[in-house]
Order: structure tokens, then C-alpha cells, then sequence
């Protein structure tokens, strides 16, 4: 129960309430801002007071002094569902992704019949790679909003989630028929389109939900990766230009129309001004989650350190015989989703996309100690994993996890299957850093996408991959070349399926051909038949590169592989 208002100052505030509701109901959520302020310091206990002023100052774009008048509000009242409501929102909108769930979590815990709550935990569950939590939570959402909006977004969620593609898309459309001004329900659309390369449809989604709703201009990321933009792109680098001054933009969509702009310039040749956005979305980035490159340093120390080649050595003893996964791994931008598209093209072979499964029990296993060594932690990896991949192609004889952060567990996988094929993509550093720059991540990842702290990611990276070279068989450490993949495609894709331990199949020569979905930032060059116009691409930025330019000279082997004529 909320506690009762405090009688002190009750004269004082009825006024300051009434005018503060006056300029929330006249859209001036920033005026309103004062008086409630003044109603809070004279009725600190007050959790209605204290919510509407978290209210009007989230509206106001005022995030971290909302986040403190709704803890304020949820502590005087532990059972204000609305205001655990609004403060995962507000979480949400800082990026703390962790303390938004569990806001979320306990409103919908103390009001079932939350359905933004429900739909907004699956969102994030979601991100975090927590498909099966997600799934939950959407049709949680779709049972308790009726026929509401977020009722019909929350089962078109869950559908895409199972890939029940085709179900999603007769959703998402029935949602716009009934409510043709549902912005979020054209910008899901859309993503489904690009996802299976129907690139125009979805840039009219994704155009339409920028203009129904400014404040998701961070849209336009997705609109402009659907293919070049051209000179005959009439206003379209000026539009998103002007929409940098929307007011109340978000930083997320803020970072992703930075980054729209810049792929927008670089398509149509202007480096300097591409780079000047690339720069500006890394920097809102940067303030938003800081990267600590030492802390990093210091955990592939203890990595290096504990995967030795005695212990490495010991995998055919305490791991799982089953060679069911074909691990991809690498930098991201490395190729990696290139990689995937061949491999899967082969009848044999399943697609898994990008599993967070690694990235959960390593962190596990590296908490762990010793004990992670041992055949029980092992043996319950393997089996848990096993039925992440039965669950996604139960017959194929190899499926894809091409989450490229499992560079980090390369170590542990071994362990736990012995037989699993790695394949590792290597791509020059330079041109891997430069399209990191330009490429959105979700800000829940803790990963740097710039500056010196990239080269220092990029280092570290360098320096863990070289251990694995060391310490794991080379017909179970499998290293693709983006340069040498692009220059001769059929020998490097030879190698490939024969290092699988497959038959040899043509169709693995045509990924552009692939019919899945593709859910990374390269839905489009995907579709494309494989080019080479990405090699050396840093030489056009070579005068902005910045702290970038140290890893022109990324490694001596490599480098002398892409020398080669």
C-alpha cells in the first residue's frame, strides 16, 4: 500500500499540482518539471508526486533526474507497479539494460496486465540473446493486451523469435490495416523484409514509420542499408541531416542516424562527412557505455594463462564425441556472416545465426575456476548446447554458431567438443576497425567501436587468437582470409566444406542465393555475389583514421597474405 500523502505543505502543493498538470496536459513537459520539484521538496514521501516528476522529466529527455524521483517513488510505494513501469523506461532509455528487466520485471509481478512492460522485457531479453525468455514474455504480452497494439506487436515478436517468418509478416500487415499509423509495427515489418532481401518493400516501411514517428529516426540506419545510396536519392542525406535537430531524440537513435548519415556520404563518395558522422556516433556511444581496455587486457591474461596445452590436451578425454557444431568466430565485420551464407548453403548444414550461448557459460566457466575444467561442468555444456542446436536443424550434420565473441571461448569450446570445427575469419585490422566504426551495436554490449580503445580491443583480440593458434589442432582451428576469400572464392571455399568434413556441393560457391534470413548489419551485401570492393576500403578514410591508423600494419602474416598478387 502507498503511504498516505504527507499533510505538511497540502495547501502549498494542491496549487503546484494543479499547475504542473496543466503544462503536462498542454505537451510542456519540461515547465512542469519545476513545480513538481517544488511539490516533491514539500511532500518527499508523496510516490504520486514523485512519479509524475520522474514522468515529465523522462518525457523532457532529463533521464538520470527521473531514474531518482522513480526510485523514489517505487520507495515510498514497494508496490507502484506504474512506477517500476516507468522506471525500467527510463533505464532503458540510459542503457542500463539489466536494471530495465528487472524494473520491468517487477511490475509486471505486481500488475500481470502490464503489456508495454511485457512486450519492452521481451525486447531486452531479447538483445541480450535470451530467446526462449523473450518468446515468453511477447506472448505474455499478446494475452494480456486484448486487441491492443502491443497485444498484435507482442505476437508478431513471438513469431519472429520461433522464425515463423511467413506468420510474423501476416501480423505485422493485419496491425497496419486496423492501425496504419503504427510506426513500430512498419519499422518490424520492415526489418522482416530486409532480413529475407526484399529491400524496397522494406525501405517504404521503414520510411513510413520515420515519418508517422520522428523520434525513431534512428530508422533510417536500417533504410540506407538496404542498398547504396545514390545521387538519385533526391533529399535523402538532408533529411536525415535536418533530423538531427528532432527534439527529445533519443540517444540510441541518435547514434544509429549518425551512422546513417555517414553510410549515406560514403555511398555517394564524400569521405570527410562520413567520417564526421562515424566519429560523432562513436562519440554519444562512448558516453553511454565506456569501455575499460585494461580491465579487458587483464581477462585475456587469466585466458591465455588457463588454457594451456596440457590442458587443452586433456578435450578427448573429458569433452563430447558429437561434431555437431561449426563454430565461426572472429572480429565482428571480419566476414564472418559471409562465411556463414557459403557454409549453409550446404544440404548438410543448419544455420544457427548468432548464439549468445558461449558468451553465458564462459563467463560461467571463467568464474569458475578449475572446476569449469572438470567433466561434469563440460559435460552439461555440451548436452545444453546440443539441444540449442537440435532444437534449430534436428538433422543436419553441422550447425552454424556464428557469434563472433566466441573468440573469447575458442579454449572452452574445444573442451567441451573436441570434434566442433572453428572456423576463424581474419580480415586486415584496419578495414575491420574502419567498418566496425560505421556499424551500430546494441549498447548493451561491451565493446568498444572506435578510437584507441578499439586498437586496444583489436590488440588483446590479436593476442588470444594467437594462443588459439597455438594450443588447438589446426584441423580443428580452421582461419578463412576475408582477402583470399574475395580474390579466388572456389579453392578458400574448397577448403572449407573439406575441413568440415562434408562432400563437396556447388551451391556453396552462390551464398547470395542462400534463402534464410539474414539478421546482421550485412543483410544486403549478403545478397550480393561475392566482391572484393571491401579490400583496403581505409584508404579512402586514410586522412581522418585518427588512432585507427595504427593497425594499418595489423599482422605481419596476414599482411603478407594480402600483399600477394
Amino acid at each position: 500500500m502507498s503511504q498516505p500523502p504527507d499533510p505538511a505543505g497540502s495547501q502549498q502543493v494542491a496549487p503546484l499540482i494543479s499547475a504542473a498538470t496543466e503544462l503536462l496536459r498542454a505537451g510542456r513537459p519540461a515547465d512542469a518539471i519545476a513545480p513538481l520539484r517544488d511539490a516533491a521538496l514539500l511532500q518527499p514521501s508523496n510516490p504520486i508526486i514523485q512519479h509524475d516528476l520522474g514522468l515529465a522529466c523522462l518525457e523532457a529527455g532529463c533521464v538520470p533526474e527521473a531514474i531518482e524521483a522513480l526510485r523514489r517513488a517505487v520507495a515510498s510505494n514497494p508496490r507502484y507497479a506504474d512506477g517500476y513501469f516507468r522506471l525500467g523506461i527510463a533505464l532503458e532509455k540510459l542503457g542500463d539494460i539489466e536494471a530495465a528487466i528487472a524494473a520491468y520485471d517487477r511490475a509486471t509481478e505486481l500488475l500481470p496486465s502490464l503489456t508495454e512492460a511485457w512486450f519492452r522485457a521481451g525486447a531486452l531479453v531479447y538483445t541480450l540473446g535470451h530467446r526462449d525468455e523473450a518468446i515468453g514474455c511477447f506472448r505474455r504480452a499478446a494475452a494480456t493486451g486484448g486487441k491492443s497494439g502491443f497485444a498484435r506487436l507482442g505476437k508478431a515478436r513471438a513469431l519472429l523469435a520461433e522464425d515463423r517468418n511467413r506468420e510474423a509478416e501476416q501480423v505485422l500487415r493485419h496491425t497496419l490495416a486496423l492501425d496504419p499509423g503504427n510506426a513500430m509495427a512498419h519499422d518490424l515489418l520492415g526489418n522482416l523484409l530486409s532480413e529475407f532481401g526484399r529491400f524496397e518493400e522494406a525501405r517504404a516501411c521503414f520510411q513510413r514509420a520515420i515519418t508517422i514517428a520522428p523520434l525513431l529516426a534512428g530508422s533510417y540506419y536500417d533504410l540506407v542499408r538496404c542498398r547504396p545510396v545514390s545521387s538519385d536519392d533526391d533529399g535523402l542525406l538532408q533529411r536525415m541531416e535536418a533530423a538531427l535537430a528532432t527534439p527529445g531524440l533519443e540517444a540510441a537513435q541518435l547514434i544509429r542516424l549518425h551512422l546513417a548519415i555517414g553510410k549515406a556520404a560514403d555511398d555517394l563518395g564524400d569521405y570527410a562527412l562520413a567520417m564526421q558522422h562515424f566519429d560523432a556516433a562513436d562519440g554519444v556511444r562512448r558516453g553511454a557505455t565506456p569501455f575499460n581496455s585494461d580491465a579487458f587486457s587483464m581477462e585475456i591474461d587469466r585466458l591465455i594463462a588457463r588454457c594451456t596445452p596440457e590442458l587443452i590436451a586433456q578435450a578427448p578425454d573429458v569433452g563430447s564425441n558429437d561434431g555437431t557444431p561449426l563454430l565461426i568466430i572472429g572480429m565482428p565485420r571480419s566476414g564472418t556472416t559471409l562465411v556463414e551464407q557459403i557454409v549453409s548453403m550446404h544440404p548438410e548444414v543448419g544455420a544457427g545465426g548468432e548464439l549468445n550461448f558461449w558468451n553465458e557459460r564462459g563467463a560461467l566457466w571463467h568464474r569458475s575456476g578449475t572446476a569449469g575444467n572438470r567433466t561434469p561442468f563440460l559435460s552439461k555444456a555440451a548436452a545444453d548446447y546440443l539441444s540449442v542446436l537440435r532444437a534449430i536443424a534436428p538433422r543436419a550434420a553441422r550447425v552454424t554458431d556464428k557469434m563472433p565473441f566466441n573468440f573469447l571461448w575458442a579454449g572452452l569450446i574445444h573442451l567441451a567438443f573436441p570434434r566442433a570445427i572453428i572456423i576463424h575469419c581474419r580480415r586486415a585490422a584496419v578495414d575491420t576497425a574502419l567498418s566496425i566504426h560505421q556499424t551500430h551495436f546494441h549498447p548493451g554490449l561491451a565493446f568498444p567501436t572506435g578510437g584507441a580503445e578499439l586498437v586496444a580491443y583489436f590488440r588483446s583480440y590479436q593476442r588470444l587468437v594467437a594462443h588459439w593458434r597455438g594450443v588447438l589442432p589446426a584441423n580443428r582451428f580452421v582461419e578463412v582470409d576475408y582477402e583470399e576469400l574475395t580474390r579466388a572464392p572456389e579453392p578458400v571455399i574448397r577448403r572449407m566444406i573439406a575441413a568440415c568434413g562434408l562432400s563437396w556441393h556447388d551451391a556453396c560457391l552462390r551464398p547470395e542465393g542462400n534463402p534464410r534470413a539474414v539478421k546482421t548489419p550485412s543483410k544486403w551485401q549478403t545478397r550480393q555475389p561475392i566482391y572484393r570492393s571491401s579490400v583496403a576500403r581505409w584508404r579512402r578514410y586514410e586522412p581522418w583514421l585518427g588512432p585507427l591508423h595504427a593497425l594499418v600494419h595489423g599482422e605481419p602474416e596476414l599482411d603478407a597474405r594480402i600483399a600477394r598478387p
